[in-house]
């Protein structure tokens, strides 16, 4: 097996408010290989965007990386500076972000900003970086795209806006992307447009991808591998297909059978009961034992993420380990 892409071991990202310490990541590891999709899931707050701005070093004071480590290629991203970070983001690995606009120029045309992108890591002609650039519009399917490039960014909708993000992600071919839920703002029929590209790309170019969503169905549809994160942990890690069929964490099962799909036809909407505890302010032992049909005395004691099956990790002393066996 080769190296993997990108290896996050421990990682533990914390935010220093005058209210305490925000624990926003708390010990989260994965690893994504080429050409491979982790699929990087939970509610809001559960610390997804955190991991990803973690990776790309873009966690602002008052949060830092207390420990850990992230491991790109074999090189420690956590430690290096933020000179050799410029180097890396946005050429070897890119995010894409949830608003567009942040990483658009309100006041630049598209050409131009697409052009200094290429330039910016390349050395190649204008000429070259406004083909490349042409073709990275095309291939998330805005429509004449020599005439698109001429627009400024208010001149677009917020879905072309977020493709014209997309593609400026794309245009250096990265080693990794981490994109956090960026077809949120897209109709179905352009999402699965461009997720279709974006599977194609990693198939034919070995591009890994962190797929940050709230989505299960395009995680479905899209990833390898899954991470379902909890109150800035990740509680179950698997297979898409295994972790979603048969989840063993009690968090994971309740988010999948909170979607309407899953209900019968007049019966109430499955949810899962209480609220999501404050990042300030956790329990003692396990972050969901206030909310869990499962929990046991037992729960009160911190649960570490350990293999309860083959390449099916959970951070649970009362998993649903005999359906999942039985599957």
């Amino acid at each position: 097996m080769t190296a993997p892409t990108l290896e996050v071991r421990n990682l533990c990202t914390h935010f220093f408010t005058r209210a305490g310490v925000v624990r926003a990541v708390d010990d989260v590891s994965f690893t994504v290989r080429r050409g491979q999709v982790l699929g990087l899931v939970g509610e809001s707050g559960s610390g997804k965007t955190v991991t990803g701005f973690s990776i790309m070093g873009l966690v602002d004071a008052p949060g830092r990386i207390v420990s850990g480590s992230i491991l790109f290629q074999g090189k420690d991203l956590a430690s290096l500076s933020e000179e050799e970070m410029r180097h890396l983001r946005g050429n070897r690995i890119a995010m894409i972000f949830q608003d567009p606009m942040m990483t658009l120029n309100p006041v630049l045309r598209i050409d131009t900003q697409m052009i200094e992108t290429v330039q910016a890591h390349e050395k190649v002609s204008d000429d070259e970086a406004r083909a490349r650039a042409r073709d990275a519009l095309g291939m998330v399917g805005i429509p004449s795209p020599d005439e698109r490039l001429k627009s400024y960014p208010h001149q677009f909708s917020g879905g072309m806006r977020q493709r014209v993000a997309i593609a400026i992600a794309l245009l250096h071919r990265p080693d990794l992307i981490v994109a956090d839920e960026p077809t949120t703002a897209l109709d179905v029929t352009i999402q699965g447009q461009i997720l279709a590209e974006v599977q194609k790309l990693c198939a034919n170019t070995g591009t890994a991808m962190i797929w940050i969503t709230h989505d299960l169905s395009v995680v479905a549809g899209l990833a390898d591998d899954i991470a379902v994160m909890y109150a800035g942990k990740v509680v179950e890690y698997g297979d898409v297909g295994e972790v979603l069929d048969t989840p063993l964490h009690p968090y994971t099962h309740g988010l999948i059978g909170s979607v309407p799909s899953r209900n019968k036809r007049g019966e109430p909407l499955r949810q899962i009961p209480g609220m999501t505890p404050s990042l300030l302010n956790l329990p003692e032992g396990c972050a969901f034992r206030a909310r869990c049909p499962r929990a046991q005395t037992d729960c009160v004691q911190r649960p570490e993420l350990r293999e309860w099956l083959p390449a099916r990790f959970a951070r649970c002393h009362h998993p649903h380990r005999e359906e999942a066996a039985a599957a």
